[in-house]
């Protein structure tokens, strides 16, 4: 007879709050059907639209189906995105205070099945069983994501649901696309047709309004929010090459930067430059119904202001120090908008004290301007550089790509990551929405490429900001089994030269 103590507990990433092994075995299998509870119609089309490519299950809805998937308001216990996981010899009772619950449950479920569940291709041969578990499961942090730089290099959007798919896997619940920047911008705006005809030229080209509305759809569907980011008031030199009276010297004429670093060239701040800002949010807000808008902000050179007469007429007019102080002044205008609108205005901080006290932040340069940023009332989003970019290498080895230079960004650092340490207050631990990763791409050229940098480095994020344990241990032995899940996604473990070189597009 088996024991408690000799039943082996499943490797899951990220690792349940709480997780009991229990013995037997569920099978699915052409017979199985589900009962579903209302509010569980969502949960149950992705549990099917996640298994069916590989075992052929039409899972169809039964009034006695043994696998039973059920939103109960009651479960306040289990917040906005928890579940309750029980699997029996005769049964799945699945259950979540919200539909977005269930979608968590939905993943661990996957997650359980042989790693073959998880192909794209007919699979024969094996039993579809999961072992028996009760699981109750609970996030740590609201916000779990990553941002993905398409602006600098552009991905397909078939990439961007793929790598959708990847996220949910791991209960990341954020998609932080970052769509505007200095080497192209990939938004389209109705009224300002130039800014994907010319700004979105360079490294790819950009999306239709429709493709990036399906992605908020395909995202939604699976528990995450796409997160839109817009440059402002720096990092916009494809706008300036599409439209020159954006910025500060109106008769140049630039081409859309072809450099990586900081350009110099910034947005004016006259009425036609703040106008177009507010035109492009209310098209973005229009497309993304995320409550979070994200305005960029960080590295803005103020050097054209101090030389412009009209900002110089800006600063006299609105009694500001100096043109320094044109920045705090424009997001200000540019926050209200969003504010206004009914949506939270975003944006990367370089001090913890840079942005108006509404936004919501995320500190990239030192973990310390997070706290900065709590004690002065901000929302705060984790993502300090040396912890969560993942264009930095992820080891010192002559064999890794070439990355961002400065630093190395290793699994186990990542895990470590604590985005609301134990010695800061209650108070400010309470203003962390939670943590992301950044994926910036100078130096990513493919979709391969990208896939390398983010996995298994995600799977660290997604362990220390769902539940927040830094087993470092545990999470590798639980690693050594998930890594067989990523390779039968097709994640790759190492790159070919095609794939370092940038020959495929996607």
């Amino acid at each position: 007879m088996r024991t408690l103590r000799a039943l082996r507990t499943p490797a899951l990433v990220p690792e349940p709050t709480q997780l009991t092994a229990l013995p037997g075995r569920f099978t699915f299998d052409e017979t199985t059907t589900l009962r579903i509870a209302p509010g569980a119609h969502g949960a149950a089309e992705l549990l099917r639209t996640l298994l069916g490519p590989a075992t052929g299950l039409r899972l169809p809805e039964r009034p006695d189906g043994p696998v039973v998937l059920a939103v109960d308001p009651a479960l306040t216990g289990l917040g906005e995105e928890g579940y309750g996981l029980t699997v029996g010899e005769r049964g799945v009772l699945l259950r979540a205070a919200t539909p977005r619950g269930l979608l968590a449950g939905v993943q661990t479920l996957r997650q359980l099945l042989p790693v073959e569940a998880l192909s794209e291709h007919p699979v024969a041969g094996v039993e579809w069983s999961v072992p028996c578990v009760q699981i109750t499961d609970v996030p740590r942090f609201s916000w779990r994501g990553t941002m993905l730089d398409v602006s600098r290099t552009f991905r397909s959007v078939d990439f961007l649901r793929r790598y959708v798919d990847l996220l949910a896997l791991h209960k990341l619940n954020v998609l932080h696309l970052h769509l505007t920047d200095d080497q192209g911008w990939r938004m389209p705006v109705a009224a300002r047709p130039r800014l994907t005809e010319i700004g979105g030229h360079p490294h790819g080209g950009a999306y239709t309004r429709a493709e990036l509305a399906a992605l908020v759809r395909h995202a939604a569907e699976r528990g995450i929010t796409v997160v839109p980011e817009i440059e402002m008031p720096g990092h916009v030199r494809a706008a300036l090459a599409a439209y020159p009276s954006l910025g500060n010297r109106p008769d140049r004429r630039l081409p859309v930067w072809d450099r990586w670093g900081v350009c110099d060239t910034v947005l004016g701040v006259h009425d036609e430059a703040l106008d177009f800002c507010r035109d492009v949010l209310d098209e973005v807000m229009d497309v993304f119904p995320s409550p979070y808008v994200h305005i960029g902000g960080e590295e803005c050179p103020t050097t054209e202001w101090h030389a412009s007469p009209a900002a110089r007429r800006r600063v006299a007019d609105e009694g500001l120090d100096g043109p320094d102080a044109l920045h705090g002044w424009f997001m200000e205008r540019i926050g209200r908008h969003l504010l206004d609108a009914g949506r939270h205005p975003l944006g990367w901080t370089e001090t913890g004290t840079d942005l108006p006290p509404y936004f919501t932040v995320m500190p990239w340069r030192d973990s310390a301007h997070g706290r900065t940023a709590a004690r002065r009332g901000h929302e705060v989003v984790m993502a300090p550089h040396r912890s969560t970019y993942l264009d930095y290498p992820q080891s010192a080895s002559p064999d890794e790509p070439p990355g961002q230079p400065g630093a190395v960004v290793d699994l186990r650092t990542v895990l470590r990551t604590d985005p609301a340490p134990a010695h800061w207050s209650p108070e400010e631990s309470a203003r962390v929405l939670g943590t992301q990763a950044q994926l910036w791409t100078e130096y990513v050229p493919t979709g391969a490429h990208a896939e390398y940098l983010a996995f298994p480095r995600l799977c660290a994020l997604a362990e220390t900001a769902w539940t927040g344990r830094r087993d470092w241990p545990g999470f590798q032995a639980r690693l050594r089994h998930h890594r067989t899940r990523l390779d039968t996604l097709g994640v790759p473990r190492r790159l070919s030269p095609t794939s370092v070189q940038g020959e495929e597009s996607s």
